[in-house]
């Protein structure tokens, strides 16, 4: 399971009658323009981060029908209190005048949310379009963490570090085959060069979470995707 976390992108954004029909596909009640407050999310994208680990642009297409009807909560805590936003919507953005680390164009992984808006989440909205609220951190377990050097997957022993030059070209591990998506999270911590990340890997325990950026308004198998503050008993690191 992984973890990421990702700066907010400073957009007033409204909604339209198309995704309003879209949000209407998640509500018990039909919810009007006025009663909704909507945002974009930056969960992941494809650049090498701090923790020398990627999301292939595949891996992202894959992962963004995942992430649909997922909520929006508050340091991966699994409660229904912490409940705050559902993502209606998500596509991977294109940026190919951008190259990665990797030397493939950037792309990354856009979501919608929205909140209802009442009273109690007036100070929350406050605080998104303030910029207090910038990061977010998602959560989504893969199958595979392959080697960008050899191929193999992590823990194979083909020896090769992440974050080491071999014959020029940079050691990394791929993230590959997503299994699921949980949530996003609004967190404090960013670690990404360009998104910020937080992550932390490990075997994924029964009762494991996981968790990506948000951006102002209008399985089996993998890696554990929560931090030790987050209360994962499983053996990992943060970045």
């Amino acid at each position: 399971n992984i973890t990421k976390t990702a700066l907010a992108l400073q957009e007033a954004e409204g909604v339209s009658q198309e995704e309003l029909e879209l949000i209407n596909t998640w509500s018990k009640k039909p919810l009007t323009a006025q009663e909704v407050y909507v945002f974009s999310v930056r969960l992941c994208d494809n650049e090498v981060d701090r923790d020398h680990e990627r999301f292939p642009g595949e891996t992202l297409e894959a992962l963004a029908p995942m992430f649909l009807g997922k909520s929006g909560i508050f340091d991966h805590n699994w409660s229904a209190r912490n409940q705050a936003a559902r993502i209606f919507s998500a596509q991977v953005i294109q940026e190919p005048e951008r190259v990665t680390q990797a030397g493939d164009p950037y792309c990354w992984l856009k979501a919608r949310a929205y909140m209802v808006r009442t009273d109690d989440n007036r100070g929350l909205i406050a605080e998104i379009d303030g910029g207090i609220k910038k990061e977010v951190s998602v959560g989504c377990a893969v199958k595979r963490r392959v080697c960008s050097i050899c191929g193999e997957e992590a823990g194979a022993g083909c020896g090769h570090q992440p974050g080491q030059v071999y014959d020029g070209t940079l050691c990394y591990l791929s993230l590959e085959e997503p299994v699921d998506a949980y949530e996003f999270s609004f967190v404090a911590v960013p670690a990404q060069p360009q998104a910020g990340v937080v992550k932390a890997m490990g075997v994924k325990p029964p009762l494991c979470r996981g968790g990506g950026g948000t951006e102002s308004p209008g399985g089996a198998g993998g890696s554990c995707t929560q931090g030790a503050a987050a209360g994962c008993g499983t053996a990992g690191r943060s970045g």
